[in-house]
Order: structure tokens, then sequence, then C-alpha cells
């Protein structure tokens, strides 16, 4: 009978200290914390890649919770979604994408991602808007296209700016004052580098404004600044860096009496190597074309990618 009567008290403290448990489980983690609420509180922001995602962490700071979805390393050209991102873009408020086709256009990675997601394009906005569009052509000139890289001319960054503050300010207008006030700061720092890029490539000698790149990504940038393009190749196919695209550089480069050869950062430098082996001009230095450098390293905000560019191009072709 004591048996029984202890069995009993044990089972009864038991579930005693069960529910004691339950209840402190129900307070402290089942509860929304306060770092949960103040996210709920913020304006959920989807951007393609590391450019878009840094003009818009300038802009929003605090008041956005912000997924960028191209990693950096990663062609934002031809992505494939994670499910993550899925689910970003279906709770997004907003969702910022660049345009001229650098998603792959509608029938491109991200309109298909805003299918999957049953995102609303009310809420999807292009930074590009406004923007006027610059082509490129393949080889045989059958080929032709949007070229995307518009982000790396300051103006065409500033156009960007203004149009996501814009699009800030639609989805969350309690906060335009913020949006403006960051806008207007972000903004400043790219007309003055607008008017840096003016003046350094004014100081180079005439015959020495030739950029040599991979690939033509700063078409936009050598004509708002009177540069002269060379590449090896225009369109990105699955042959770039081709023995005919070689052998054309190279007498580009030999005809234009090219003082140096640039490099992007996210390029295989074999075919401009061999250029550089077959003229005896050097590789001076490399720029950044598709994407920012790592967080905390060159190039790491927009504004570091575009002065890291121009300060590497003046440098270089200066003397």
């Amino acid at each position: 009978m004591f048996k029984n009567f202890l069995k009993a008290g044990i089972v009864t403290i038991l579930a005693t200290l069960f529910l004691v448990a339950c209840g402190n489980d129900n307070e402290q983690g089942n509860e929304p914390t306060e770092n949960d609420q103040g996210d709920a509180d913020k304006i959920q922001v989807v951007a393609t890649f590391s450019i878009i995602h840094d003009i818009i962490n300038e802009l929003g700071g605090d008041l956005v919770d912000l997924h960028s979805m191209v990693p950096i390393g990663t062609d934002p050209h031809e992505y494939d979604p994670l499910p993550e991102d899925v689910k970003k873009a279906n709770d997004a408020d907003v969702l910022f994408y660049n345009g001229l086709n650098l998603e792959g256009g509608k029938a491109g990675w991200f309109f298909k991602l805003l299918e999957d997601a049953n995102a609303s394009e009310e809420h999807v906005f292009e930074l590009m808007e406004g923007v006027e569009p610059l082509y490129l052509s393949s080889e045989d000139g059958a080929e032709k296209e949007v070229n995307p890289h518009a982000f790396l001319d300051p103006n065409v960054v500033i156009q960007m700016t203004e149009n996501a503050r814009e699009a800030l300010i639609k989805v969350d207008e309690e906060n335009k004052e913020t949006y403006e006030k960051n806008a207007e700061t972000l903004l400043e720092k790219l007309r003055k580098l607008d008017e840096e890029y003016e003046t350094k490539i004014s100081e180079i000698p005439e015959e020495r404004r030739v950029l040599v790149t991979s690939e033509r990504a700063y078409q936009y940038m050598a004509q708002q600044y009177g540069l002269e393009e060379g590449f090896i190749w225009e369109i990105d196919t699955d042959e770039n860096g081709t023995p005919e695209q070689i052998t054309s550089l190279v007498k580009f480069v030999k005809e234009k009496n090219v003082p140096v050869l640039f490099l992007e950062t996210n390029v295989d430098p074999r075919p401009m190597e061999t250029v550089s082996n077959e003229t005896g001009v050097e590789i001076g230095a490399e720029l950044f074309s598709d994407e920012l450098g790592e967080p905390g390293e060159d190039g790491g905000t927009v504004i570091e990618f575009l002065q890291h560019n121009i300060d590497t191009i003046y440098e270089h072709l200066k003397e």
C-alpha cells in the first residue's frame, strides 16, 4: 500500500513539473520575442543581386528586412533560385530587380520565381526604369541583345537610387522622410563620383583612353565618359575567348597601341592572359563588373565598387 502511495506521489510531482516546464516554454519560446516583433514591423524586401541589395540597404537601413538572392561569386544572368528565395519572395512587401535583361527578361529566372511564389507584380520594381538601353551584337551580327551592365555608370546608379526611393515610399509612405534623407546621402556621393569620373578620364591623354576588358560590360560607362572600348567577347556565350575573338583583340591592341589590359574579377583570366602574351601588353589590374566585392573587402559597397573602378582605370591609363 505504501508502495502504491509512493508511486502516485511521484507521478503527481512529475506531472506538476511537466506543466511548469510547458508554462515556461510558452513564456520564453512560443511568444514573439522583442527581436521577432521588431522584424515583423520591418518592410520585407527581396533584391535580385548584390548591387541592388546595397542600394536598398543604404536607403532602408533598419526599416527593412532585406534578402538578396544571387550570392556574390554566382552569375546573376543564370541563377537557379533556392526554396528560401521562393519563400522570401512570397512573403515580400516589395521586390527589386535590375531589368535590362540581367535576370533573363520576362522568360528568365526572376519572373519564373514570381510565378512560383505567387508574388503580385504590383510589388515588383525594376530599378533600370528610365535608363536608355544599349545593345550588344554577336560576331556575325545575327544576334542582338540588351547590355544589362548599366550600373557601371554612376549616372545610372543615380537613376536606380531614385527609383528605389520612390518604390520604398510607395509601399511605406509613413517613413517617407527617412527614405528621402537616406537617398539624398547616397545620391550626393554618387554625384561626386560622376564628377570624379568626368575629371579623371578627361585627364588621361586622348590616345590612352582605351579600355580593354574581357567582356563588353563597360559600354554605358565608356560612352558616358569618352573611353574607346576593346574586348574579347561582346555577348556571353558558351564559347567565350575563342581563337577568332582573341585574334581580333590582339589586332586591335596592336593597332591602337593600347597601354594596358584589364581583367574583370569574375571572369576566367586565361583568354586575356593569351592576349597579353601575344601582344606583350601587361594586364594592369582587375575591375568589378557583375557584382560587388565581399562585405568588408574592396568594392563591398556600390560606392566602393564604382570608386575602385575609376581609381584603377585612372592609375593605369594616365601615364
